[in-house]
């Protein structure tokens, strides 16, 4: 597909029935869309935390904000990188230094962000941001884009404040589009388009809002319900 005929509208019209675009790598203009037999998402009552990234979670020697500095965040997820098992979608180069974001996207989901409609968590260690992810809120679903991290743990520790988030604020779906080995551990899975599409509907019928700031109590209570798995 021709990169101009991608508008923003068009995008929220495509999420909204289950297609995504993505292209064949970062100098590449063509934009493919996609609609797999089996979608990648995250049950938010099926969450679940390593037991090591709980301990570190609970040491909160980090700061979260919301929306601050989404460009940088998207910048990062579009860098050239060796494969990350931190993306919340598959490279679209799998063993390169490709990613799937070119630069029509990056400035259509710049657009989505102006619109309200794209949301950013940022992981900070002091004045840096070590880590974070992007993605696209309609109603009560949250299509992941992708995450990246400059620090050991920065873009789990971005999930598990955005499952967190989603679950305050009344999301019921969160796409992680593909599944991996990394999200698996947090209890993601695949789930057949027609079942996947069910669930669509039923998030987008709801009247859910992303956050505007993280609420602590919350996430503390968050973490004390979650029971932390694996290493």
């Amino acid at each position: 597909m021709s990169p101009e005929i991608l508008t923003e509208s068009l995008m929220l019209a495509a999420y909204r029935h289950g297609i995504f675009p993505m292209a064949g790598g970062r100098d590449q203009d063509a934009l493919y869309w996609f609609d797999p037999p089996e979608r990648g998402i995250i049950p938010m009552d099926g969450f679940h935390i390593p037991k090591r990234l709980h301990r570190r979670l609970n040491r909160r020697d980090y700061l979260v904000k919301l929306d601050r500095h989404f460009d940088q965040v998207v910048a990062a997820c579009a860098a050239p990188r060796r494969v990350n098992p931190a993306s919340l979608v598959h490279s679209a180069a799998p063993e390169s230094e490709e990613t799937w974001i070119n630069g029509h996207l990056e400035k259509l989901y710049h657009g989505l962000f102006a619109m309200g409609a794209a949301h950013s968590v940022e992981i900070w260690c002091g004045d840096a941001l070590v880590g974070g992810l992007f993605g696209v809120a309609i109603g009560g679903a949250f299509f992941g884009e992708s995450m990246f991290h400059r620090a050991q743990d920065a873009s789990k520790i971005a999930l598990v404040h955005l499952v967190a988030l989603l679950s305050h604020a009344g999301f019921s779906l969160l796409d992680s589009q593909f599944t991996t080995a990394h999200l698996a551990q947090f209890g993601a899975i695949a789930i057949p388009r027609r079942d996947y599409h069910a669930h669509l509907a039923e998030a987008l019928a709801r009247p859910a809002h992303f956050p505007t700031a993280v609420d602590w109590d919350y996430f503390e209570d968050f973490l004390h319900r979650q029971r932390g798995s694996g290493v």
